[in-house]
């Protein structure tokens, strides 16, 4: 299969990646269909000093509005546009936050998430689960090799597995963590993937060589010793979202459900820290129970150069070449080419492109029925109550 290679399901929902070659892509889906009303929706909100690097995020214009964003964002999930919140959407380059398309198709699909919080500046205003005490704050920047105490990470992957290991459902997890691709990026370099010029982000031209360079201070600051585990990676170069997740992950799959890593770069980088400790043998049966979901945005994007075309693809099956695996990936096929809002037609020019399980949520709500013009619609109408509410701030030189 060319790297670059997608399928149009009947559905509208894209597939891609070398888990096409033997999985029953159809089946997969119809599962999911017939499971969206009974499935453990979790939102991992979580905080890094990274995001406070000048230029490393566009998931808020300032390195202080990037504090709040991942509370900011689940209100709007939580609570629609409309609604008043306690934490207004930190102003954007361009685009809108992805809790808005988030909100609509998990409003259309009827189902609402468990948050789980670590490392924030905020008590969020909302009920949430914390596995930690909240006063120990964001992890630090990942180019001091030292973002978290290994006894941290420990702390947050049980928690994590504990849940997971409980559940008796499908397992969709999605994540707001500004931030969280350089993260991603830094411990997918540190289990010795080549990702550089592979790794997205929230602005329309990701900052590329700024990230290689906290990625490269990181790593030396680190002294990793050669194959290093995950709880080691993490300690040193990740953020509090990451071992909450692979642990969620790990647990779910011992308990012998599917699941849904709705996201980009940084569920990639779950998943491979969920392989790296696991034992060769077992990681194809493994990775047979999850799907990567995302949106057409961060599929069609094309980073570097013509060689790296559809580069989350090229980047997936790094990943899965790494391992030895086939990882099989799904995309959302809503666009916004005919959208009325500015806001969401950025989207097909590069802005943002994924986040808050966008695109997890709109295949779901896509394979369930929900039509393009729909939700071309149904975003249009709340862009709008955003206007009216106000969280005019949003919308920062647009």
């Amino acid at each position: 299969m060319e790297v670059d290679q997608y399928v149009l399901l009947t559905s509208g929902v894209l597939a891609f990646g070398d888990g096409l070659q033997e999985q029953n892509v159809d089946e997969r889906v119809k599962s999911w269909q017939e499971n969206i009303k009974n499935l453990a929706f979790f939102l991992i909100l979580a905080g890094s000093q990274t995001a406070e690097i000048e230029g490393i995020s566009a998931a808020g214009s300032t390195p202080v509005s990037r504090r709040y964003t991942a509370v900011a964002d689940a209100e709007l999930l939580l609570r629609g546009p409309l609604l008043p919140k306690r934490w207004p959407l930190p102003p954007l380059p361009a685009g809108v936050s992805p809790a808005l398309i988030s909100y609509v198709a998990s409003e259309f699909l009827e189902i609402k998430p468990t948050i789980i919080t670590a490392g924030l500046l905020q008590s969020p205003p909302f009920s949430h689960v914390f596995l930690e005490p909240p006063e120990i704050g964001p992890a630090k920047c990942l180019s001091s090799g030292n973002a978290m105490e290994r006894t941290r990470v420990r702390n947050l992957l049980d928690g994590g597995f504990k849940i997971g290991k409980k559940l008796k459902k499908p397992l969709l997890i999605s994540e707001c963590v500004p931030g969280g691709t350089s993260t991603a990026f830094a411990v997918l370099s540190g289990l010795g993937i080549n990702v550089k010029g592979l790794i997205s982000g929230s602005y329309k031209n990701p900052p590329s060589e700024l990230k290689t360079k906290l990625v490269n201070q990181g790593l030396k600051a680190a002294k990793l010793k050669k194959n290093p585990s995950s709880v080691e990676l993490m300690a040193a170069l990740g953020d509090p979202f990451q071992p909450i997740a692979v642990g969620l992950l790990m647990g779910a799959i011992e308990s012998g459900q599917d699941v849904l890593l709705g996201g980009g770069c940084q569920m990639l980088a779950v998943l491979a820290l969920a392989l790296n400790e696991i034992e060769s043998a077992s990681r194809s049966e493994f990775v047979g129970k999850i799907l990567i979901g995302t949106t057409s945005w961060l599929v069609d994007e094309s980073l570097s150069s013509a060689k790296t075309r559809n580069s989350f693809i090229h980047l997936m099956n790094h990943v899965a070449n790494h391992f030895r695996v086939k990882i099989l990936g799904l995309a959302s096929g809503f666009r916004f080419k005919d959208s009325n809002q500015k806001v969401l037609r950025d989207y097909e020019i590069g802005y943002v492109k994924e986040g808050v399980g966008a695109g997890a949520l709109s295949l779901l709500a896509q394979i369930k029925g929900l039509t393009q013009k729909e939700m071309v619609d149904r975003c249009d109408i709340e862009v709008s109550n955003l206007f009216k509410s106000n969280n005019k701030n949003t919308y920062h030189g647009i």
